[in-house]
């Protein structure tokens, strides 16, 4: 279990859960595979959904309730409790939508794909912070601070997307049933202190079911139920569920969707055949990443000087934080299937440009990280006895 609670071996399990997937779609037994994924399972003529609606509406709810808890430690106690604290990370990751939104919009202008354009502006936390692990030893605690609200932020974003863009024809009835079952689980998660925790803890769960239930049966995708119960949740219970559940998340839920959503077949055709949506998802995450989030980042450096704050970051390190931004996979994969629903030929491109635009921006952040990782560790050594200094006049460096 404390294995599946570090930074790193989840980035790599996930890694490796899509690889598996791309090669297992594009192999003997990818028919058979897929046949499995579309099966239905649940109660007959009640509630049936296919396997992989199972993981990407059901399993995944479960990783947005474990992001939700985090964002609501982090708005309250954390990183993002006041406006100030919040201002850089907010424009660098206002800068890290914008760009690649713009840079896919301008790949896709005129085609089919241009419906795709929210993919790429999705940050995995879970594989940032684990390549911030891996390569980012002596690294000022700054940058994992600033990545993570950033990432957070990123979170947000893709949250917002998925409750206005692709929910259609909702059925207020049932959104207001889901509704009340998740007060009566905020109020009775306020209870677990101080009565039966075992009763309690039966009925959150039966009442976390049945609002994941009516909001899947509202039309909102389901997965903003786990977002809403993870912020409707007394705060402590909730940092002691998170603490439960990620291992089963970062072993179980994330593997198995990265593995679902990658089992995708490389279509036989030549580069200049490819969707603009693959055109436009590669070039967006590395690219519209790193030039967004370090020229907002630099930019939101320059304001809090003139406020009088002492930034930490420098502008090489916002590059590097960039790099790290473009590593979509998670939310990116789930929008890829949001934009695309009815068009598979299209979303099977989109995927296969998040896949490849992330692995771009991993051996980029790989690199980018471990250079300024060395900086920062030729610094130590060179003042032991001083910290470094991240003050304005270091915002230029080279």
């Amino acid at each position: 279990m404390t294995l599946l609670r570090s930074a790193r071996f989840p980035a790599i399990m996930l890694l490796l859960a899509a690889a598996a997937g791309l090669i297992v779609a594009n192999s003997a037994a990818g028919p058979a595979v897929d046949d499995v994924m579309h099966a239905y399972v649940g109660i007959p003529g009640f509630f049936e959904l296919s396997v992989s609606h199972w993981i990407k509406d059901g399993l995944l709810a479960v990783f947005f309730f474990v992001v939700a808890i985090e964002l609501q430690f982090e708005l309250t106690n954390g990183q993002l409790n006041s406006a100030r604290k919040a201002l850089q990370p907010a424009i660098a990751a206002a800068g890290g939508v914008i760009v690649p939104i713009v840079i896919y919009l301008v790949i896709a202008a005129g085609s089919d794909a241009v419906d795709g354009w929210p993919i790429p502006t999705a940050t995995d936390i879970a594989f940032a912070l684990g390549v911030l692990a891996v390569f980012g030893k002596g690294l000022p605690s700054a940058l994992r601070v600033f990545l993570l609200a950033l990432a957070i932020l990123d979170d947000i974003v893709g949250i917002v997307f998925i409750a206005v863009l692709f929910t259609d024809d909702v059925d207020f009835m049932m959104l207001g049933l889901a509704a009340v079952a998740i007060v009566a689980f905020g109020i009775l998660s306020r209870q677990l202190d101080t009565r039966g925790r075992v009763p309690i803890s039966i009925a959150l769960v039966v009442l976390g079911i049945v609002a994941w239930a009516l909001v899947y049966q509202s039309g909102v995708h389901a997965t903003i139920a786990g977002v809403v119960l993870g912020l409707a949740m007394s705060q402590q219970p909730a940092l002691h569920t998170r603490h439960v559940l990620e291992p089963w998340v970062n072993g179980l839920v994330l593997p198995l969707f990265a593995f679902s959503a990658a089992l995708v077949v490389i279509p036989a055709v030549s580069p200049s055949e490819l969707s603009p949506a693959f055109w436009g998802v590669l070039v967006a995450l590395p690219v519209g990443k790193i030039v967004g989030i370090s020229l907002f980042g630099w930019l939101s450096l320059r304001i809090g000087h003139r406020e009088g704050g002492a930034p930490a970051l420098t502008f090489t390190d916002l590059i590097a934080a960039g790099s790290l931004g473009g590593i979509g996979f998670t939310v990116s994969l789930l929008l890829s299937e949001l934009a695309f629903a009815d068009a598979p030929g299209i979303r099977d491109q989109a995927t296969l440009g998040v896949l490849a635009g992330s692995i771009i921006s991993l051996f980029a952040a790989g690199i980018l990280v471990s250079w300024r990782a060395a900086h920062y560790r030729r610094l130590a050594a060179a003042e032991p006895a001083a910290a470094p200094t991240h003050g304005p006049e270091a915002v230029t460096e080279a």
